[in-house]
């Protein structure tokens, strides 16, 4: 599977992804709002589940790469919303590496994978999960046309008391993505 936009490519995990995504786990700015930074071994792990995911389902988390030069950049996809939580769903979610913040890679590969999900899957609505503090993130979901409503905010329960236990929900829907509440083309902004 493979979904290219403009400047990115996403595309199913490769061994050779593992040192970059560990050294971007490891790093306490990407693991932020996420929870404490991971082993190698943890995030050999993470990714031996996102292919698993992509395997059976047909969606989960791609890898990330940057189209011109190969460099693998963090992950894109879309991913069923944890059990326990109160709100359900598919989820639009992104982690990127350090690096890679700030050029709008975020808001061009989402989009590709709201498109993925409406279009190929046939998705009614996509939803976008996030700590009440990133602003980043949620700057990235306000630009994909998504909207909130503080009454799906939450705490996650398995969440340690800090920064990243309140969430906020945003979610769009195929009506609202196909009537333009997703400005197509390259990201502007981050």
């Amino acid at each position: 599977m493979l979904i290219t936009t403009e400047r990115l490519v996403l595309r199913d995990w490769r061994d050779s992804d593992l040192p970059a995504w560990a050294a971007m786990n490891a790093d306490p700015a990407v693991r932020e709002y996420l929870g404490p930074v991971l082993t190698p071994e943890q995030a050999a792990a993470s990714v031996r589940n996102f292919q698993s995911d992509l395997d059976r389902n047909g969606f989960g988390l791609w890898a990330a790469e940057v189209r011109d030069t190969g460099e693998f950049i963090g992950f894109t996809g879309l991913d069923r919303v944890d059990d326990g939580l109160p709100v359900t769903g598919i989820e639009a979610g992104w982690r990127l590496a350090r690096s890679a913040w700030g050029h709008g890679y975020a808001t061009e590969a989402a989009r590709a994978v709201l498109a993925y999900g409406f279009e190929t899957l046939g998705l009614a609505e996509i939803l976008a999960i996030t700590a009440a503090g990133n602003l980043r993130s949620q700057a990235v979901m306000r630009r994909l046309g998504m909207t909130t409503d503080s009454a799906d905010d939450h705490d996650d329960p398995d969440a340690p008391e800090g920064p990243y236990r309140r969430q906020v929900v945003y979610r769009v829907s195929r009506e609202a993505w196909a009537g333009g509440a997703v400005a197509p083309g390259p990201p502007t902004g981050r």
